[in-house]
């Protein structure tokens, strides 16, 4: 097997040669994850339109053109602020051998498994400082605000938030040493997973049970976009559920049940505050804190 073979001033390599298909991926990251996304987001729209979890609350119109618009303008924002991207920052650090999968001798593998779940687990984290920093749940408000739960709630985020999430993932991946062929895969992973625990489905209960031991699904995702502080502060994997039960922020299930829990956040329960583009990207500068931050919320114990 190739191994990751480093020292001082060296570069991380798969082998002295990469191979055609790494290089491929790496060279075309970016139509890559795009295609990803349309693909996910036809067939989770396809299935949320044929077989709905829920009743949806607002039209499928009125949503997805605020949702997706907001998505769109991240991306452009992404792209002017960081050209080269997260893979860019990747190939950075190998060509600098910077990190610590470029100081140590590692099977290439290992180290594109390992860069992956580290990752997952850093953005676990990210997600409860989300909650937890009352400025920066202002800025993750944007996501909750959402009145009903669908593929496209799982692409809303606010720019600020957006561009502080890059940030972290530079920092992680510089620190690892990351591949670049890891980042790759994870962000098309976390990309995916989003949308689909975000779908507005239901699976087979045994089945449900199943994935989520792994992977987490739309019915265990759900329960965090409650409008009760302690079900939105529960359940903040975004794709491997294994983090929430092991630091004990899993739930299983909503008190009032799937098809009767009350999806958003209470404070902002107009249609026009929480769909429309220009009103979503001014949630941050308006209204209290009061609630939901982890360190100032009034816990309510499970009944």
């Amino acid at each position: 097997m190739p191994v990751v073979s480093c020292t001082a001033g060296t570069r991380l390599e798969a082998s002295s040669d990469p191979t055609v298909m790494t290089e491929y991926i790496i060279n075309h990251a970016s139509f890559i994850r795009i295609g990803f996304f349309l693909a996910i987001l036809i067939i989770m729209g396809s299935w949320e339109f044929i077989a709905p979890r829920r009743v949806l609350s607002l039209p499928r119109l009125t949503r997805w053109t605020g949702n997706l618009g907001i998505v769109f303008l991240n991306s452009i924002i992404l792209r002017f602020l960081f050209p080269a991207g997260a893979v860019g920052m990747a190939l950075l650090a190998e060509s600098h051998g910077w990190g610590i999968f470029h100081s140590l001798t590692v099977p290439y593998a290992m180290a594109v498994i390992l860069s992956v779940v580290i990752m997952d687990l850093a953005i676990y984290f990210q997600h409860i400082m989300l909650h937890a920093v009352p400025a920066l749940w202002r800025l993750h408000r944007v996501h909750h605000v959402d009145l009903d739960f669908d593929v496209t709630t799982g692409g809303r985020f606010h720019p600020i938030e957006i561009v502080l999430s890059m940030l972290i993932k530079f920092s992680i991946i510089l620190l690892l040493g990351a591949p670049a062929i890891a980042v790759v895969v994870f962000e098309v992973l976390l990309n995916a997973t989003s949308m689909f625990n975000h779908s507005n489905v239901r699976l087979p209960l045994v089945l449900d049970r199943i994935i989520r031991l792994v992977i987490v699904t739309p019915d265990m995702h759900r329960v965090h976009h409650s409008i009760l502080d302690d079900e939105t502060n529960s359940n903040f994997g975004f794709n491997l559920s294994v983090w929430d039960r092991i630091f004990g922020t899993y739930r299983d299930q909503p008190r009032d049940g799937h098809r009767k829990m009350t999806i958003g956040i209470r404070g902002f329960r107009k249609p026009q505050e929480a769909n429309r583009l220009w009103a979503m990207l001014a949630i941050p500068f308006h209204g209290k804190v009061a609630g939901y931050a982890i360190n100032r919320r009034e816990w309510t114990p499970p009944k």
